[in-house]
C-alpha cells in the first residue's frame, strides 16, 4: 500500500492549525461486512483456523477492549474475520488515514499518533464503548515486531484497562510473522496462520488488580516467538526469498563486530567486512557456512545486539548523526515531503535539524518507551519517526548504514536508563498523566 507526499515549504507546512477533533464512529453493518469480505482471500490462502477460548463469557452485545499482537497487516482482516459481526472502533495510527479519511471513519477507525502520548484517545475510546455501544479494537505493542518477539508495552495500558472497566478480549496469532516478516520486503511465503481468540480479563478481575499487575498479566500474555513457533511446529519456508534484507534486523556481525557490512540475499547473510556467511535454513534456523556460529535462532542474535546498544549508551560510545529526507505529517489528511535535513541520537535524546535551519526538533529520551521505527514504509523506504501532537516528523536516512533497528534498540534501552531516575523522584511521565 502506497501512500502519497505533497512537496511543501517547510514554512508553509509548520503554519497548518491543528485539525479539528472528530469522535468515533459506530460502524455500520455494511462496512463490517464489507471488511470481513475483503479479507476472506487472504485467510482462505493461509488456511486459517481459530480457536475460541472461554468467549461465551462474552455477551453478544457487551462492549469489551480486544487486544491483539503485531505482526503483518492480516492481524486486521483476522480481527474484522472472527470478531464479525460485533461493531469495533480500531485505533489506527493517523498516517492510515492519509488519502482514505472517510473510509478510515466509516469502518470505525479512531487515530493516535504511534509512541507519542495522546490525551485524546482514552476519551476517545471511552466515547466508543460508552456511547457507541461499539468494543475497541487495539494494537498494543503499536509497531510491527522486526524479529518476530514481543515488542514492549505502554506502562498506560493498565490504567486504560481500569478507566474503560470492560472485558478484556486477547487474540494472538500464529503464523503471521512468518507468512509475511517486515524485514522481507512485502514478499509473502506460504505459511499456514491460525489465532486464539479468547476472554482474558472480566470487568471484576480488572477491578480487582492494580494496573502494574494489569501490566504484568499483559506482558506474560503478550510474550511469544515466532522463529520457535516455526521451529517446534516444523513449518518448512522454502521460499529462496527468505533472508533478502534481513541485514535490516541483523545488522551486525557477531564474528568482527561490524556495522556496515551485512547484506541479506536469498536464502544467505553475509558479512562484507570479514566475509563470513550465514544461511538462514528452511526450518528457521541460522548456520554459518564455516566456522562456529554464534547465533542459530534470530531473536539471540537480535538480543545480542540490544546488549551492544546498551553497553554503548553506559560507556558514551553510542551516537546517531545521518542525513535524512523529511516529511511532516500534521492531523491525520496529507503527507508533506518538506525537504532534507540531519538527524541525531544520542543520551540527551533525538535532535532533527534541516529545511535550511527552519526546523529544529529535540525530543527527549522519556518522551516514548519506543519508537517508530518501520521498514520500506508505504514502499517509500526505511522509516525513524519521532514528533509530539503538534506534528510528525518521518525521516528517510540517505546513508546505506543499516540504522533503523538499532535507533529503536536505542531508543528502548535509553527510556529503561532514564525511567527509573524520574521514579525514584517520584515523577510521573506523559504518558501516565494522559490516563
Amino acid at each position: 500500500m502506497k501512500i502519497k507526499a505533497i512537496p511543501a515549504a517547510y514554512e508553509k507546512v509548520a503554519s497548518i492549525p491543528p485539525e479539528k477533533h472528530i469522535q468515533p464512529l459506530k460502524p455500520h453493518i455494511f462496512f463490517r461486512t464489507i471488511m470481513k469480505i475483503a479479507s476472506l482471500p487472504d485467510l482462505w490462502s493461509t488456511h486459517f483456523r481459530c480457536r475460541r477460548i472461554g468467549m461465551e463469557k462474552l455477551g453478544r452485545k457487551e462492549p469489551c477492549l480486544i487486544l491483539m499482537n503485531h505482526s503483518s497487516f492480516i492481524d486486521l482482516e483476522i480481527a474484522a474475520s472472527v470478531m464479525y459481526p460485533r461493531p469495533m472502533s480500531i485505533v489506527s495510527t493517523t498516517d492510515a488515514f492519509v488519502g482514505k479519511h472517510w473510509l478510515m471513519r466509516q469502518i470505525g477507525c479512531i487515530p493516535t499518533k504511534k509512541f507519542v502520548a495522546d490525551p485524546t484517545l482514552v476519551r476517545d475510546m471511552l466515547t466508543a464503548v460508552k456511547e457507541k455501544k461499539c468494543s475497541v479494537l487495539m494494537f498494543p505493542e503499536a509497531g510491527y515486531t522486526f524479529d518476530g518477539t514481543a515488542l514492549p508495552l505502554p506502562e498506560s495500558l493498565g490504567y486504560c484497562l481500569k478507566k474503560l472497566g470492560i472485558p478484556v478480549v486477547l487474540i494472538r496469532t500464529y503464523g503471521a510473522f512468518s507468512r509475511d516478516p517486515l524485514y522481507n520486503g512485502l514478499q509473502r511465503r506460504k505459511v499456514p496462520v491460525s489465532a486464539d481468540v479468547s476472554y482474558f480479563l472480566s470487568p471484576e478481575e480488572i477491578a480487582a488488580m492494580r494496573p502494574a499487575e494489569l501490566n504484568e498479566k499483559l506482558k506474560e500474555a503478550f510474550s511469544f516467538d515466532s522463529f520457535r513457533w516455526q521451529q517446534e511446529n516444523g513449518i518448512i519456508i522454502d521460499e529462496p526469498f527468505r533472508a533478502d534484507y534481513l541485514n535490516r534486523v541483523l545488522y551486525k556481525c557477531p564474528h568482527c563486530l561490524a556495522e556496515d557490512g551485512m547484506i541479506g540475499q536469498g536464502t544467505s547473510l553475509r558479512c562484507n567486512v570479514c566475509g563470513k556467511s550465514y544461511t538462514l535454513t528452511e526450518e528457521g534456523f541460522i548456520s554459518a557456512a564455516d566456522g562456529n556460529t554464534e547465533f542459530d535462532h534470530v531473536p539471540d542474535w537480535f538480543a545480542w545486539e540490544r546488549n551492544c546498544v546498551r553497553e554503548e549508551l553506559e560507556d558514551g560510545t553510542y551516537g546517531l548523526n545521518i542525513p535524512v529526507d523529511i516529511c511532516i505529517l500534521k492531523g491525520t489528511r496529507k503527507l508533506y515531503r518538506v525537504g532534507e535535513g540531519t538527524l541525531q541520537h544520542s543520551r540527551e535524546g533525538f535532535v532533527l535539524d534541516g529545511c535550511d535551519g527552519k526546523l529544529h526538533y529535540t525530543q527527549k529520551p522519556l518522551a516514548s518507551f519506543s519508537l517508530n521505527a518501520d521498514y520500506y514504509w508505504y514502499e517509500m523506504g526505511d522509516v525513524i519517526c519521532i514528533g509530539d501532537n503538534d506534528a510528525l516528523y518521518y525521516c528517510f536516512p540517505k546513508c546505506k548504514k543499516d540504522v533503523v533497528a538499532k535507533t529503536r534498540l536505542a531508543a528502548e534501552e535509553l527510556y529503561k536508563m532514564v525511567r527509573p531516575v524520574r521514579v525514584r523522584r517520584g515523577e510521573a511521565t506523559s504518558l501516565e498523566k494522559n490516563v
